[in-house]
Order: C-alpha cells, then structure tokens, then sequence
C-alpha cells in the first residue's frame, strides 16, 4: 500500500476511535431534563389525546413530543387542584404527608422536607424554575429561580411581576413568551459541563384566560362545538355535582371582558368587575338574550380565551424544541409535558377542577426520550402525579428514597410493566367552601370503575361504570347489580387509604377543610 494511503488510513481509523470514544462517553452522561409544566390544561384540549377541538385548536408542539415519545393516557392527580398537586409532585407523597392540602389558608409549602429537584441538585444537576411556583413559600433546591408572585403567586399575563432569585422584578411582554425567554437566557448562561433540569412553569391556561394580542380573535368567526354533557342536569347527583358554585353562570364581569364605564373609580370599577362571582349575579351582554343563549354566549367567550392561551404556551414549546435541537441537546434531553390537574371545558356545564370526574381527575402527561423510550409509545396503565418524582430520578441514576410514596414508571414507559403495578388509585380532595363549594370528598378508581365519597356537610356515595358510561351521567350507587362490586371497591378503598397513611375520621377530615393554615389567601397576620 501505498505509504500516503497508509497515512490516510491511519488518520481515519484514529478519528473514528477517537469519536467513538466520545459517542460512549457521551452516552454515559445522565439525562438533561426539561420538564414543561402548565396550569390547569385538560387533556381534551390537546389534539393528541384528540376531542371535539383537535382539527381547531391543534397542539403540533406538544404532539410532536407524544409522537416522538410516549403519550400516557391514565395519569391522574391525587387531589385535583394546583398547589396541592405541585406538592405532591415535587415530594412524590400524597397531601396528608407533604402537609400541604389546600389552595385557599393552605398555609405554606415545607420546603425543607425533601424534593426530587434537591435531590437531583445533590447529584450533581443544575436546577432552575422559571414560571408559576404557587406554594407560598421560597423555591429550595434550585441554583436558579424566577416566579410569579403577583395576585398571591398565580401570576399576571401581562408585564407580570416575578421573584427574581429574590429580587421583585416587572417585565414587560406577554407572561408565557417571557418565562420562555427567561428559561432559554438560564439556558444559555448555565454550566455547560454539568447535566441540567429546567422546570419551565406556565401560568396559562389558568383563569382570568388571556391571550396574546396576536390571539385575541383566532376564532372569531367561528361557533366552537358543545361537549355532548354540556347541559347535564346533575339528575341523581343534586348534592354533589349540582350543588356547587362551579358552573358557567358564576363566570364574572372580569372573565367575559367586558370593559367597565370609565366613570367608575378604582374602587367600584375592581367590584364591577367582579360581577358574577356570587349567587344570583347574571352576566350577560343584553337583558333581551334567553338564559340558554347567555350559557351559550358565556361558553364561547371562555373557550377561545381558554385554548387561545394554549397556542401560545405551544408556540413557546415549540421554541425550546429548536433551542435544543439548534444546541445539539436534544438526544439526550429528556423532555415532558404536563400540567397540574386536568379542567372542565364545559362539560357538565363546568369550568374548573377539584371533582374526582374525569375531566379534573386526568391529567396531560407526554414525554420524549430519544435514548429510551420508542417514538409512537402509548402508556394506559394508571400513573399518578405522586410517581412523577421516582421516575425522574430513576431516568437521572439517582437513588429513590425509601418514604416516597410514589413509584418509578420508566420501566412502563418502555413496554415493561411491572407485574405488580397498581390496578387502582386513591384520590382526596379537602377545600371547602372556597372557592366554587364542591364537597370535600374521596375515592377510588380503577382501569374501569370509579367510587367516590362526599362527606363534608353531606354523606353521599357515588359510583360509575366508565366503560358503559365514559362521561359518568348515571350514578350507579344504589343499582342492585353492582352491590358486590361496590363493596369489595369500598374495601379496596380504604385500604388503599391506610396503605398511604391516612387514618383519619371525617371529624379530623372536616377539620382539615376548616382550618386556616396561613398562606397565600389567608387574612392571618
């Protein structure tokens, strides 16, 4: 062989070791992680869990990281409603245990109880969260953080006030294009040697709905579909699903954006806008449209404002994709997109959260792993919002403690399901009367079955067949049919509930609605 030919192969054959090399010591790096959070995002408006808005209000963003990951189907949160979900999330404990109930007097987040962002900090990650915090206290366990703090923490859509690593800073812009700016500038500055986890926290789609001016009138033109519940009558369910402050009627002033005269001052213009909060208080454009025409008029309004704000959180998902892939990080970059509990969009007249129905109970949950997990992974087996920490920190090589009482779902997220997952799971809910007066209750639900309890000033027991009624219009409670199945459910139930530590009476249960625990919307000095 000729002697330059030999120089030629020796110089290849050193460079393809050499990145060989790199490639395996690359492969041995743990995972970065970006973990994309919303509020109050149902899974219904998510084109990739399909619904009646998935051909006009498509998510590409999102669904490009189900398609080219995994979409779950049955992720459910413990207890439907934001900071108690956050808190679960982060201490992969239920709310008895992470002590942390309630939104309204829910008193203050323990932050020196353990939380897997500390743990991944201890193992080496750079942290940082950058959005909606809501838990009333300072963020432990980050290197960096920048969070909402006007409006007791849930934050402002426009020039939103943030907590900047301790400083109060106003920026000026649209809250969902600024908190990605935000976390690409983190991004950008962060130590490039070390692996990261970014929570990336949206405040949208969380009420008064707000859109990006370049979004204000998407659908402008265009009558969006009804939920085929829309004009359920709660029959057999008049206490718990009827008696509730929680339908479209209680939408204020503020939420249709009716603009107030510019006579009023500051003071009577802010209870002009709160209009419609209490019982009895009727918003509605004209005195001369029928009631049915007024829930129809209110309908619309929210739901543009509503899945308008969705686009834009989607755009800026799309935003920190290009950012990764521009920077060579996306292939071993763990990407998940999720929010705190699922909301009504209308079914069952509803807006909001809190019940143990379906369109609360489930939550978005989608995630890309190029490294693991195969494009087009479809995952029905039941997660919950508790499991969200151990498998973070398995995915990441980090030990998983002992008093987590969540489990690790990597295993499911690659086509192996452990043969001892659980077939059912134990949901609780405790905030009452504030807001919306839904009763306290408890539950159990299974792959086909679901059975609740609503005890605060009510004993009231419900129960639903999914399958046969997938949208839980026909309380099953008293059918003859199902009384064995009801029983051996209630059994299950409670010991799903002492299996997770929560022993006590509906005395102590009652009490812990009643009590002011402090907090963000607490008057206590």
């Amino acid at each position: 062989m000729h002697s330059l030919n030999k120089l030629f192969l020796l110089v290849f054959l050193l460079s393809t070791l050499k990145n060989y090399g790199q490639k395996e010591i690359d492969s041995k790096k743990p995972p970065n992680i970006v973990f994309i959070f919303s509020d109050d995002h149902a899974t219904n408006a998510i084109s990739a869990y399909g619904g009646i808005f998935k051909a006009l209000a498509p998510t590409p963003n999102i669904d490009r990281i189900a398609n080219e990951g995994a979409i779950l189907t049955n992720t459910l949160c413990t207890n439907a409603i934001c900071g108690p979900s956050r808190a679960s999330i982060l201490t992969g404990k239920y709310s008895h245990v992470n002590g942390y109930y309630k939104n309204y007097k829910g008193g203050v987040f323990d932050s020196k109880q353990w939380t897997y962002p500390q743990a991944l900090k201890k193992a080496g990650y750079q942290t940082a969260l950058v959005g909606k915090w809501h838990l009333a206290s300072k963020p432990v366990g980050f290197d960096y953080y920048k969070y909402h703090v006007a409006q007791g923490q849930q934050g402002l859509y426009w020039n939103p006030v943030y907590n900047d690593n301790g400083q109060p800073r106003k920026e000026k812009g649209y809250a969902t294009n600024l908190t990605t700016d935000f976390a690409i500038d983190w991004l950008n500055v962060r130590d490039k040697n070390e692996p990261f986890c970014l929570l990336l926290q949206y405040k949208a789609p969380h009420r008064e709905w707000a859109p990006d001016t370049k979004y204000e009138d998407l659908w402008s033109n265009i009558e969006m579909p009804y939920p085929a519940t829309f004009n359920d009558n709660y029959s057999g369910r008049e206490l718990t699903a009827g008696n509730t402050e929680m339908t479209m009627d209680y939408f204020s002033r503020k939420d249709m954006k009716m603009a107030p005269p510019i006579t009023l001052s500051k003071k009577e213009r802010g209870k002009w806008l709160r209009f419609g909060f209490k019982p009895g208080e009727i918003v509605a454009p004209s005195e001369e449209l029928s009631d049915e025409d007024i829930r129809k008029w209110k309908y619309q309004k929210y739901i543009k404002d509503y899945l308008a704000t969705i686009k834009s959180v989607d755009d800026n998902i799309g935003r920190v994709l290009a950012y990764l892939k521009e920077n060579n990080l996306e292939e071993n970059t763990i990407v998940i997109y999720a929010s705190d509990q699922g909301f009504f969009l209308g079914e069952h007249g509803f807006f909001d959260k809190r019940f143990m129905y379906e369109e609360a109970l489930r939550m978005p949950f989608v995630i890309r792993y190029p490294e693991k997990i195969k494009p087009g992974t479809i995952v029905n087996d039941i997660i919950t919002n508790i499991d969200f920490a151990p498998t973070l920190l398995e995915m990441a090589g980090v030990s998983v403690p002992e008093a987590i009482q969540g489990n690790s779902f990597f295993s499911n997220l690659t086509g192996e399901t452990p043969q001892d997952w659980r077939q059912s799971m134990y949901y609780h809910y405790y905030e009452y009367p504030y807001y919306h007066r839904v009763q306290p209750h408890y539950g159990i639900r299974n792959q086909r079955y679901k059975l609740i309890h609503f005890y605060y000033d009510i004993d009231v027991w419900e129960f639903y067949d999914l399958q046969n009624d997938p949208s839980e219009m026909n309380n099953l409670i008293h059918s003859e049919a199902h009384t064995e199945r009801i029983e051996n459910l209630k059994i299950e139930l409670y010991r799903l509930k002492k299996g997770y530590g929560n022993t006590m009476s509906l005395t102590e249960l009652k009490s812990i609605s009643d009590t002011d625990f402090g907090g963000l919307e607490s008057k206590k000095k």
